[in-house]
């Protein structure tokens, strides 16, 4: 059976010893899921995210998607960074973290993401220090490319091309364009919140809102996901694959553990399995 778990950061899935998976197919995360566990392949599309992953050294070893992941040739690096700024705007800009840039070493390639220096340094410079919190939320952030890397940009899988889409969502249609599964499992894609406050296992961290946050609105996760169901549905334009949304329960009185009411016309080829029923399934403990 070829099948593919399609990991989520939602706190339902607390506590599911990852590894387990691993003899039973293809594991596609995304984000800081990283920091903990190695998925088969790593999806991220928000510039912070993906450059604090490229920096760690994951994508030297382990295969990774970043949206807009262009590399560019290292000797555009000054005409692209400094855009303009002198050499004292750009000195400024590095004294004060503006641009956040991994060690070059040999690398021929980079990455860039983020505001021009000239703009950002005028700004600061403008307004003192008041800015400084908001400037660095939208810092240069540039990533030589090093040797053996694997990280790759979404418009080589997704070739039609990236759908904007979120992290979870964009991971597990590249799962289904990349493994042609039988069988796709959802874990950890709770959509909403119980508490009234983010539901993320990896809230209050770098490049996550804080643990008060309000939850972030599903309404894109939910739509593109039920875009994911039809394309694979048969009457779309691929093969059809069964989907699997795994949860606590399956018609709780919340907002987590519910049948989304959504996607009620993807009966052919969605189903929703408990987490204890998911476990009994493949014998895990």
């Amino acid at each position: 059976m070829n099948r593919v778990f399609c990991i989520g950061n939602g706190e339902s899935r607390k506590g599911l010893k990852l590894d387990l998976l691993k003899p039973l197919g293809k594991i596609y995360g995304c984000n800081a899921l990283y920091r903990d566990f190695t998925p088969n392949v790593l999806v991220a599309v928000d510039q912070g995210i993906m450059h604090e992953i490229y920096h760690s050294g994951y994508c030297q070893k382990n295969q990774c998607y970043f949206r807009n992941w262009s590399k560019v040739p290292a000797q555009l690096y000054d005409t692209m960074i400094k855009s303009g700024a002198s050499n004292d705007d750009y000195k400024f800009a590095k004294e004060e973290n503006i641009i956040l840039e991994n060690e070059r070493g040999d690398a021929e390639e980079f990455v860039m993401h983020g505001s021009n220096v000239k703009g950002i340094v005028t700004i600061i410079k403008q307004n003192n220090s008041k800015e400084k919190k908001n400037i660095h939320q939208n810092s240069i952030k540039v990533s030589w490319i090093q040797k053996n890397d694997k990280s790759n940009c979404i418009n080589d899988i997704l070739t039609d091309n990236d759908k904007g889409w979120a992290a979870g969502a964009t991971a597990t249609y590249i799962a289904c364009i990349k493994e042609e599964p039988e069988e796709v499992y959802l874990i950890g894609h709770d959509l909403n919140s119980t508490t009234g406050k983010v539901n993320n296992l990896y809230k209050g961290s770098k490049n996550y809102v804080l643990p008060d946050h309000n939850p972030t609105p599903s309404v894109n996760w939910v739509s593109q996901l039920k875009q994911t169901f039809y394309d694979f549905s048969g009457r779309g334009k691929y093969r059809k694959i069964k989907f699997f949304k795994v949860q606590e329960s399956i018609r709780g009185s919340d907002m987590v553990n519910r049948v989304v009411p959504e996607w009620t016309d993807h009966k052919g080829n969605l189903e929703y399995m408990t987490y204890k029923d998911f476990y009994k399934n493949f014998n895990l403990k």
